[in-house]
């Protein structure tokens, strides 16, 4: 291995001079450059640093795991320890470190050149050095409900008179001395707790735009020197001006001419960066940037304002939007811009898995979203569609396979993922949650990457599917950036202000829960760089709602305040009615934000009453069996649990009996909008609110206070689609019409529940990607959708070896059974099936209740206790009258409304005194529809027994 470096002194920018000179003696730490692309989910692997010790002319490679210093500590150990930023410069006035000083000292040491080594006795290198004296009172409260993970830290006092903004553009370590004057410990400082409380700014940022200029304003507070290289093209050339930006409390800006409106630049940005000890001098897109150049390596300036990229009537769109009169009306499918229409040939091929592709009027794909749309369904959520790493934009540098020749391989081969796998990195595929700049539309969806064509044709993109009924979700990935550090390409925010953006831990390490390079919305600034770009794409792209990625990593104040500053939004005012924007997103909890641990974020839990939704994966695991954590072959309420098992173990009978029990009640309470007060009878036969039915952890199920909280789903783009958990979970005996029949009683309870109801595209088609738990990298051929319904793509060969290969073994069998594959019969009667539920969800407000109060006034769960008939779910729903004292009447066709779901694979009776005497009739859309089954469903008033087919949800209504 060779290294080459130039001198520091060649890196740095002028700085304003401290009032004494700089010691010339320096030692070079060259980190080993790494990119974090090389992470790996769930965790990535410890980092690793290269070493060049002082007087040494050896490499040594260390690891970066935590190690405490002793009195005997060895001047390479403490020199190895400035890799770290194990103490914390909260406030102006107070930093923070877990160490006892005892009788000894501590000093804080600054190096405008980044020169600070360790010796013998000391720190040579420094520019300044501080004496700063304990704080017998400790931290103040502000700072521990800030940073929670240090509560127990010591608190050093800063004094007063020191020039904190000069100092935090330089190197910084804090060192503790014995009474001896020996050097015992040594750390570098974590900033952005002092960056906060010094340069927290609400101004202009990013490009603005008047009729006489361009003016740019970047925050970098930390930066020793900023300019801008202005091109006149999006790739090659030579700058038309290099810029010297001027900084004023940290932000940098200049005003340029208006003739570079059209142009790119890039910033130059001159930064101490921790994670080399060095200063560097980074190239970097702007963090607002609003287009970009066909390689993602120059921000293109654009006015989005300007009307030469409005479609025609664009100004007009709020006005046409389909109405939203509450948020419980929304229902949801979740689909990938290149899964619609990569396969489609009634699309031309140069629209094709792009923006375009859904303009079209009479594609194949926009055929099936307008059946959607004409039945009901009100939102389609859009899986990233910012700028992100791992698809190139620039179209001609893509691989591909040859799908004839795939076509052709045995449907359990080893061959076709083999030949993904191969080009998954070079080809045009990626879900997209890589994310480098939040704020531009991806170039690879767009006909040309560069200029504003990606602009123009992702609004026609919005407005045409407002224009079928249908509103537009987001996918927006705020919890990581996909690039860190000051060499790798995809790092923006962590060169223009380093170790600010990204979490760390108590070591200084950038935090990977995520998968990778974790930010952190509880500092201020990036805090507001999600607002700002939330705001930026409702108001620019009149986008309808937000979903979020891991939203458990983001603050719930942060989430708040998102929700607060979309609902401001109006049309007169901005262009849009924020009022009607609805925001959601998985509200996992764990990793260093755990239990509050960087302060109270936007868990399940934590968002009950805030009316920002979170996935309810109580009631998908409850059907499917298990998690996706768990065995594949854990059966649940709909794939056979206890009535027709599979062979794996699940314990005795008893056992299995009671898992269906606790199955059933997990998921009334979801039926119920997974309300923690609504209060049902459990299996048990004992009343019970919805948060004191606990999960096989031990934690509550419900976690909601309003319906709209609430997002029910049986599957998503993660794990595998509900056609493929189906086939693995069931019996390998049962026909595929059976399987098809769960998976239809699967969407059925999503769709008929209280709450938010939320479809993976492709799940009324059958959906299979061939078994794959996880395509987020297997290509069209593996993710592939046909909106023809000739093929659900089952059995296209074993799914890639990364992610699936310890099930192939269960895999195999099941894809080279071709009995397991459906037929174009099974998917036409899939489809028909699922608008039949889209269309009975809106044929009565009933199923969309508003408030918790009228939930549990109207909702009940009948066939409960320990004496109900397994696999049988009976769920009523009342509705008052006109002019008659008590529940309000709401529905004007319907009085009372009885949904049986029935996951036995035997017909079922179920007589309930309860429901004697009724007029009610079989919903007149199952009456009507190609489902012969549910056609034989019965009630007889006189007993108020009911007859339900197997593996059927039959739906009662009692018309005025």
């Amino acid at each position: 291995m060779s290294l080459s470096f130039s001198p520091l002194s060649s890196q740095t920018r002028p700085f304003p001079p401290f009032p004494f000179p700089s010691n010339s003696n320096r030692h070079f730490l060259l980190p080993h450059r790494t990119s974090s692309t090389t992470s790996t989910c769930p965790s990535s692997p410890i980092r690793r640093r290269l070493l060049l010790r002082p007087n040494s002319t050896h490499l040594s490679l260390r690891c970066s795991s935590s190690m405490s210093v002793e009195n005997s500590t060895p001047t390479s150990q403490l020199q190895d320890s400035l890799l770290f930023s194990r103490a914390y410069w909260v406030s102006k006035s107070i930093i923070a470190w877990n160490v006892d000083v005892g009788d000894g000292s501590c000093f804080l040491f600054a190096s405008k050149t980044a020169a600070l080594s360790i010796v013998d006795d000391g720190v040579e290198g420094k520019d300044m050095q501080i004496k700063l004296e304990e704080d017998s009172c400790g931290l103040p409260e502000n700072v521990i409900r800030k940073f929670p993970h240090i509560q127990d830290n010591r608190a050093f006092k800063v004094p007063s008179t020191l020039d904190a903004k000069t100092l935090l553009k330089c190197q910084l370590a804090v060192a503790t001395f014995n009474s001896d004057g020996k050097c015992i410990n040594v750390t570098g400082l974590q900033l952005p707790g002092v960056l906060d409380d010094l340069f927290s700014y609400n101004g202009p940022l990013g490009a603005l735009y008047s009729e006489e200029s361009v003016s740019l304003y970047l925050w970098a507070p930390t930066a020793q020197a900023v300019c801008a290289c202005i091109y006149r093209d999006p790739v090659g050339g030579n700058p038309l001006e290099i810029v010297q930006l001027e900084e004023v409390n940290g932000v940098w800006s200049t005003k340029g001419p208006k003739r570079w409106e059209g142009c790119y630049y890039v910033y130059e940005v001159s930064v101490y960066h921790p994670s080399t000890l060095r200063i560097e001098k980074c190239h970097v897109n702007d963090p607002y940037a609003r287009g970009l150049s066909s390689d993602g390596r120059r921000t293109f300036l654009v006015n989005l304002d300007s009307d030469t990229l409005k479609p025609e009537e664009w100004d007009n769109l709020a006005n046409e939007k389909p109405d939203i009169l509450s948020f419980s009306d929304i229902s949801i499918y979740e689909l990938h811009i290149r899964d619609f229409s990569a396969n489609d040939y009634t699309v031309h091929p140069e629209f094709r898995g792009g923006y375009l592709a859904f303009t079209l009027q009479d594609s194949s794909g926009v055929l099936h979203l307008k059946k959607l749309s004409n039945a009901g369904l009100t939102h389609v959520h859009l899986l990233p569609t910012f700028q992100f790493a791992g698809v190139d934009d620039e179209k001609e540098n893509w691989k591909c396979v040859d799908t004839n020749m795939l076509e052709k391989l045995p449907p359990d081969s080893v061959q076709q993922q083999d030949l993904i796998t191969a080009i998954q990195d070079n080809d045009g595929y990626n879900w997209g949650y890589n994310p480098v700049l939040w704020g531009v539309p991806k170039g690879s969806y767009a006909s040309n990457p560069n200029g504003p064509y990606r602009i123009i044709e992702f609004r026609k993109m919005i407005q045409a599917l407002n224009r079928i009924g249908l509103r537009i979700v987001l996918d927006v990935v705020y919890n990581h950036v996909h690039g860190s550090g000051p060499f790798d390409e995809n790092s923006v925010l962590d060169k223009i202000v380093p170790g600010y953006y990204l979490r760390k831990n108590t070591d200084g390490l950038i935090e990977n829960s995520t998968c990778v390079n974790n930010t952190a919305s509880e500092h201020v600034m990036v805090e507001r760089l999600i607002l700002d770009d939330l705001l930026h794409w409702a108001v620019h792209y009149k986008v309808d709602g937000f979903r979020f990625d891991l939203m458990g990593h983001i603050m719930k104040s942060t989430m708040v305040k998102a929700k607060d500053a979309l609902h401001s939004l109006t049309k007169e005012r901005d262009g849009i009615d924020g009022s009607s924007i609805y925001i959601y997103g998985e509200g996992w909890d764990f990793g260093e934000v755990a239990k509050n641990g960087r302060g109270v974020n936007a868990s399940q839990f934590n968002l009950s009453g805030t009316q920002i939704g979170s996935f309810n994966d109580r009631i998908r695991d409850a059907m499917l069996g298990g998690s996706p954590f768990g065995h594949p072959l854990q059966q649940g309420f709909v794939t056979g649990l206890f009535l027709q098992p599979n062979g794996h173990d699940h314990g005795t009978e008893d056992n299995a009996e009671c898992m269906l029990a606790v199955a059933k009640d997990h998921i009334q309470v979801g039926m119920a909008a997974n309300l923690r007060d609504f209060v049902l009878t459990n299996f048990e036969g004992k009343e019970v609110k919805g948060s004191e039915v606990l999960t096989y952890g031990g934690a509550p199920v419900a976690y909601a206070l309003s319906p709209t909280e609430t997002v029910n789903y049986v599957s998503a783009h993660d794990n595998e689609t509900l056609f493929d958990i189906v086939s693995l979970k069931t019996p390998t005996e049962i026909s595929v019409d059976k399987r098809c029949r769960i998976n239809h009683l699967a969407t059925s309870v999503i769709a008929l529940s209280q709450g938010i109801p939320f479809f993976h595209s492709g799940d009324e088609m059958l959906r299979s990607k061939s078994l794959d738990r996880d395509s987020y990298n297997s290509g069209d051929w593996f993710n592939r959708l046909d909106f023809t319904y000739n093929s659900n793509n089952w059995g296209v060969g074993l799914p890639p070896k990364e992610k699936n290969e310890k099930n192939w073994p269960l895999i195999k069998p099941r894809l080279a059974d071709p009995s397991f594959k459906p037929q174009k019969i099974h998917i036409l009667a899939a489809v028909d099936n699922f608008l039949n539920l889209l269309r009975i969800r809106y044929s009565s407000p009933l199923f969309r209740l508003k408030t918790a109060n009228a939930i549990q006034e109207r909702v009940r769960f009948h066939n409960t206790g320990p004496s109900w008939i397994p696999g049988t779910i009976v769920m009523s729903i009342e509705d008052g009258y006109e002019g008659v004292p008590g529940l309000s009447q709401l529905d004007p066709i319907y009085s009372y409304i009885v949904v049986i779901v029935n996951a036995s694979p035997a017909e079922v009776s179920f007589a309930c005194p309860a429901l004697r005497a009724r007029a009610l009739k079989l919903h007149p859309i199952q009456v009507t529809s190609t489902d012969e089954l549910v056609k034989s469903s019965t009630y007889e008033g006189s007993s108020g027994c009911f007859t339900v087919p197997p593996r059927t949800t039959s739906v009662f209504v009692e018309p005025r």
